[in-house]
């Protein structure tokens, strides 16, 4: 064999990639074990969180009940302590 591409003999005319195939990459959860374990070795852990899902119905319905509830002169207090403290020390 010339290790480039071979014609296999017997009237089959596709041709074989013989020393040429890549070598098979490891399964997709080995390389997963591999990456977790590299990072807990550097001290770290995984960790897990449950968010809320902001596109479900149900919670856009809640956000506007909880609008709906809020008392615009003492958020109006709130929103401009939140401004007050995003603006940062005056330079």
């Amino acid at each position: 064999m010339s290790g480039v591409m071979d014609l296999p003999s017997g009237g089959n005319m596709l041709p074989v990639l013989s020393d040429r195939m890549p070598a098979k990459t490891p399964p997709l959860e080995t390389k997963m074990q591999a990456y977790r374990a590299r990072l807990r070795a550097q001290g770290l852990r995984p960790v897990q969180i449950w968010v809320p899902d902001v596109k479900a119905p149900a919670f856009r319905a809640q956000v506007r009940r909880q609008i709906r509830r809020l008392d615009p002169a003492h958020e109006g207090e709130a929103l401009d302590f939140i401004a007050a403290v995003a603006e940062g020390p005056a330079r």
